[in-house]
């Protein structure tokens, strides 16, 4: 039987047809975004990054020479439920959804979903190492006096013993934020590594950078669309410039081998603000970037 064409795959990530949550290698979209402090509509991320995601199924990984779709037991298990308007009772039923899946792959979504996620993952796991990236820290305490939202995830993360600060690194900050506010996580014993460091440094080293501070352990990598560029991602809630290429952030995952990755995440997927769909396939490529890494090794 001859394979269809791209656009009449089935509207799944990478169109595939297994829904079982049995599977080794769940997708699951998450469709929040009622934590957002600037613009809604990461909500339709999930759709938008599996119809993108059709774009990516011509072949093997050009430089891994592996087919994630042939190679890994994956499946698309649709959307978790949520609590329309409250977001702790949402995040209890991520969690929960979460928790009996042997590895996921979520699609935000806006950034709070990592929380419970991590919440899940620790309780099987241990504390996490933590690949975060990002245009911001998301370790403010509160956002606007609202305990739980997208840019206190982290703060949550590291108070909770969910993630080992010091198996912690962030790639692509470069938002206004306070210095108390950065001065803590620093202290906490996170790296950050800003987008000037990385648009200063070669991929290669960045991504050593990056495996000597997440080390051996089990490791958690999370990637809120925002690290790109506005030039390269427009649609997102919280833009910011003087971020990172498409090409940076690929290259950058393309060398993270040996990293026992035990989950992963894309967020703050925007599309009312996306222009050609960009923002959105740049999101299912980094997913597609990490499948080819977990199945190579």
């Amino acid at each position: 039987m001859k394979e269809p064409p791209t656009f009449s795959l089935p509207p799944t990530f990478l169109g595939v047809r297994d829904t079982a949550r049995d599977t080794a290698f769940c997708i699951a979209g998450i469709p929040l975004d009622i934590g957002t402090t600037n613009r809604a509509g990461a909500r339709f991320g999930p759709e938008a990054i599996r119809r993108a995601s059709r774009m990516l199924v011509d072949g093997a990984h050009p430089q891994r020479w592996v087919d994630p779709l042939t190679r890994l037991q994956l499946a698309d298990i649709g959307n978790f439920e949520l609590l329309l308007g409250n977001l702790p009772a949402s995040l209890a039923l991520i969690e929960e959804q979460a928790a009996p899946l042997a590895h996921l792959v979520a699609l935000g979504g806006e950034h709070t979903i990592t929380l419970p996620l991590l919440r899940a993952l620790t309780k099987k796991k241990g504390p996490l190492g933590l690949v975060h990236f990002d245009a911001h820290v998301d370790t403010w305490r509160d956002n606007f006096g609202q305990a739980y939202a997208h840019g206190s995830v982290f703060f949550h993360a590291i108070e909770e013993g969910l993630v080992d600060p010091r198996r912690m690194i962030q790639i692509g900050i470069r938002s206004p934020v306070q210095k108390d506010v950065f001065d803590w996580t620093l202290s906490k014993g996170v790296k950050i590594l800003t987008a000037e460091d990385t648009h200063l440094s070669q991929p290669s080293d960045l991504a050593t950078a990056i495996r000597s501070t997440v080390g051996e352990g089990p490791t958690y990598l999370s990637f809120d669309i925002d690290v790109l560029d506005p030039a390269f991602a427009p649609g997102t809630g919280t833009p910011e410039i003087g971020g990172l290429a498409t090409w940076q952030a690929q290259a950058i995952l393309r060398r993270l081998d040996g990293i026992d990755f035990v989950g992963m995440d894309v967020v703050e997927v925007a599309p009312a603000y996306d222009h050609a769909e960009i923002t959105a396939l740049a999101g299912a490529t980094m997913v597609w970037e990490y499948l080819a890494l977990i199945a190579t090794r």
